[in-house]
C-alpha cells in the first residue's frame, strides 16, 4: 500500500537546515495497524504528514496503491486524500457551532456527493453516537467529539486513517472507548498508523515504529511479551510523572505554610 524509499524533509531556518526526516524507507501493507513513537521533534508528525499528502518531501520516492505519488498535481493529491484517507487528530478540528451529522458530512460536501445526511449518519452510527448526531461539539464531552472526528475520517470509507496523539485529550476509560472503535475498524480492514507519545495506546498496534532525529530506529512487530513490557513501562512512567507532580505540590504547600 505505502512504500517509501530514501525519504528526507527538510525546513531551513535562518542559516540552518533542520533535517526533520533524513532517509526513511518504509514499507506498509493494506490492512496493518502500526504505531509511530519518539519524542518530540523525532519527526513522527512530519512523517504523517507526508504518508497522508499533506505535504512533500523534500527528496526521495514514496508510492501509495504502486502511484508515484510526486508526480500528483495538487488538485489530484486533494483528491487522494478526500477519497482514500482519512484524518483523526488530538484536537478534533470540529466546527463548534455546527452539528455533528454537518461536521461529518464536510468531506462528502467537498466531494460533491449526494445523500450526506444519510451517509453521515451512517459513519455516526459506526462510532456509536447517532443520538448526538444533532449536538453541536461544545454540547458535548471529549470522547463524543473524538467520536465525531472519527466518523468524519471514514465517512467515505477510506482505506487508511492517520491518527495523531487520538487520545491525548481524553482519560484513560474514554481513551480506551476510542482505542476500541479504532480496533473493529482495523478488523473490517482498514490501515490505521497511529502517532503516539503513550506506550499503552502504542502497543495495541501489530507494529511499532521508533522515531529520533528524523530516522526510524526501531521497526518491530509487537508479540505478547513485548506488549506487556510496554504497558508496563507505561504504568511505571506514568506513575513516575505522578509521584513528581505530587511532590511539586507537597513542596508548594511547605513553601506557602
Amino acid at each position: 500500500m505505502i512504500e517509501i524509499r530514501n525519504l528526507h524533509k527538510h525546513y531551513r531556518m535562518g542559516e540552518s537546515v533542520v533535517r526533520a526526516l533524513d532517509g526513511v524507507d518504509l514499507s506498509i501493507a493494506q490492512g496493518e495497524m502500526i504505531s509511530i513513537t519518539g519524542p518530540s521533534g523525532s519527526g513522527k508528525s512530519t512523517l504523517m504528514h507526508l504518508l497522508g499528502c499533506l505535504d512533500r518531501p523534500t527528496s526521495g520516492t514514496f508510492r501509495f496503491d504502486n502511484v508515484l505519488v510526486s508526480s500528483l498535481s495538487s488538485r489530484e493529491l486533494a483528491k487522494l486524500r478526500n477519497r482514500q484517507i482519512g484524518f483523526v487528530f488530538q484536537t478534533f478540528n470540529l466546527i463548534e457551532r455546527t452539528r455533528a451529522v454537518d461536521n461529518v458530512a464536510l468531506p462528502l460536501v467537498y466531494a460533491r456527493q449526494r445523500n450526506t445526511h444519510r451517509s453521515a449518519m451512517a459513519a455516526l452510527e459506526r462510532v456509536g453516537l447517532t443520538q448526538r448526531a444533532h449536538h453541536k461539539p461544545n454540547e458535548m464531552s471529549g470522547g463524543e467529539r473524538q467520536r465525531v472526528a472519527i466518523a468524519r475520517a471514514i465517512v467515505n470509507n477510506p482505506s487508511l486513517i492517520f491518527a495523531d496523539e487520538p487520545t491525548g485529550n481524553l482519560d484513560t476509560r474514554t481513551g480506551e472507548q476510542i482505542m476500541q472503535i479504532f480496533h473493529n475498524l482495523h478488523a473490517s480492514g482498514v490501515t490505521i498508523i497511529l502517532v503516539t507519545h503513550e506506550m499503552n495506546i502504542a502497543a495495541q498496534a501489530q507494529r511499532i515504529l521508533k522515531m529520533r532525529d528524523g530516522k526510524i530506529l526501531e521497526d518491530r512487530a509487537v508479540d505478547h511479551d513485548h506488549r506487556q513490557e510496554l504497558i508496563a513501562e507505561s504504568v511505571e512512567d506514568r506513575n513516575t510523572a505522578l509521584n513528581y507532580a505530587d511532590g511539586l505540590r507537597k513542596q508548594k504547600a511547605d513553601t506557602e505554610s
